[in-house]
């Protein structure tokens, strides 16, 4: 289980490493060209349930902790939905991996 630390004094939010991963992917992106954006999740079922949402900012401290020490392989089909989450009005909402048939062969009518 990875967290995700924002701030200071800070927010620490768990997600397992292969999501963290994919997180960072997009959230490096989006803050390394200066876009401050919404990213908002699911709590967990013992942290109460509901939703949370932070304002993430290049100016805003960001680290990644990861529990295990192998780098993940990445899934470019959920880094495309993260991303167009990201790139829209509501901001990046985290959704878990696709499963099934691939996101390209969906939008290609295979």
């Amino acid at each position: 289980m990875g967290t995700l630390l924002y701030g200071s004094p800070g927010i620490e939010v768990d997600f397992d490493d292969r999501a963290l991963v994919h997180l960072q992917v997009v959230i490096t992106a989006k803050l390394r060209r200066r876009e401050s954006f919404v990213f908002s999740w699911n709590n967990a079922m013992d942290g109460g349930s509901g939703r949370s949402s932070i304002w993430l900012d290049p100016a805003i401290p960001l680290y990644y902790r990861y529990f295990g020490g192998k780098m993940p392989s990445i899934n470019r089909e959920w880094v495309e939905v993260l991303m167009a989450s990201a790139n829209s009005g509501s901001g990046l909402i985290f959704t878990p991996e696709p499963v099934g048939p691939s996101v390209s062969a969906a939008k290609a009518g295979v």
